[in-house]
């Protein structure tokens, strides 16, 4: 009850000409209780009572008590919910874009298992959420890690379920992504692209939230002694296009990524095998085999810093490599020294 709100009651008590109550009358009984009930004045009527407690409901209608605010949906509605999804699947009435990403199915089934990770599993942080815009292109840089790229789901999930604006974050991903089958079906049904200057700017242009990690595979399959050290950024691609769309850079932390997926070693002779960029050797995999995919369940925090405005730039010098290549090593600087700040703020790895 420490929550609720005291709804003041007009006109139930008479006071002095002076603004002040009246003093008790001489010899007047004095009752056992400690707050006693204020008398009705005399001119009091009927209809001001009336209208005292049509104030009183209506103050309760729009501001329930605590515990009653929202009451659990019906089973019966969940599942026409459900019907309804079903039917439109099946008869095609929904929306993609040009690049094929599916918000309905992105938020109702992609989503739903990594949410659970989000709450409950990384017990996930989110600040700065307010450097995030609630309209137009923004990019929105950050550090990658983690061996499996959980970091770019966790970020979008901060954004869509947490942001006021419930804005989609568009991820730019690698050309591996996108070459395989069933995996490149789903990063486009959930918004992500390739990670490329053409999809980049034309997303930007269009309003869009684009997420990016310059550090690519260098920092998500680096060694676990090598944690928390940002690797190079590549070229500033995602500056250029920034500075030609005129959209501003958000810095981007992300703290306990690291830890779900420690990589002891890399098996270089798997990785030409199986054509992928590293195959790491975690505590849990390869030896307990399927059960070495379950992650370490990890404290995570991620913060979003102050925008980078490049609206003030000329978008001509886009191709200057030395603005380009300060403009990035600004970016870069800010995340780590955000990295180091949140390190020590963390009590621990699980905690």
């Amino acid at each position: 009850m420490a929550d609720a709100r005291v709804i003041p009651i007009k006109g139930t008590q008479r006071k002095s000409k002076a603004g002040k109550k009246p003093a008790p009358k001489a010899g007047a009984k004095k009752t056992a209780a400690k707050n006693p009930a204020p008398k009705a004045s005399r001119g009091s009527s009927g209809a001001a009572a009336a209208a005292t407690a049509e104030e009183l409901f209506e103050e309760v209608e729009h501001n329930p008590l605590p515990g009653t605010e929202a009451a659990p949906i019906p089973v019966s509605e969940k599942v026409a919910e459900f019907l309804a999804f079903l039917r439109r699947r099946v008869t095609g009435e929904y929306e993609i874009d040009e690049f094929g990403f599916d918000r309905e199915l992105t938020d109702k089934v992609l989503s739903v298992p990594f949410r659970q990770l989000y709450k409950r599993w990384f017990r996930i942080e989110t600040r700065g959420l307010e450097n995030v815009p609630d309209e137009g292109g923004a990019l929105i840089v950050c550090n990658h890690s983690g061996t499996i790229a959980l970091d770019g789901i966790m970020t979008a999930l901060a954004i869509s379920d947490h942001h006021p604006a419930e804005r989609s974050l568009r991820l730019l991903g690698a050309d591996v992504v996108f070459q395989s089958p069933i995996l490149s079906e789903l990063a486009r049904k959930s918004g992500a692209t390739l990670a490329c200057a053409p999809d980049a700017e034309r997303l930007l242009k269009s309003g869009e939230l684009v997420g990016v990690w310059p550090e690519g595979f260098k920092g998500v399959g680096k060694p676990y002694s090598e944690r928390y050290k940002l690797q190079r950024f590549g070229r500033g691609g995602f500056v250029a296009s920034a500075i030609k769309t005129g959209t501003p850079i958000i810095p981007c932390a992300i703290v306990g990524a690291e830890e779900t997926y420690p990589i002891l070693g890399n098996s270089k002779m798997m990785a030409r095998l199986l054509g992928l960029p590293y195959f790491p050797i975690t505590p849990t995999f390869p030896h307990f085999g399927p059960l070495g995919l379950i992650p370490m369940p990890s404290k995570w925090i991620i913060e979003f810093g102050e925008p980078i405005y490049t609206d003030n730039l000329d978008d001509s010098i886009d191709d200057d490599p030395m603005l380009v290549f300060n403009l990035t090593d600004q970016v870069r600087e800010t995340i780590q020294h955000t990295l180091y700040k949140l390190l020590v703020q963390r009590r621990s790895i699980f905690m």
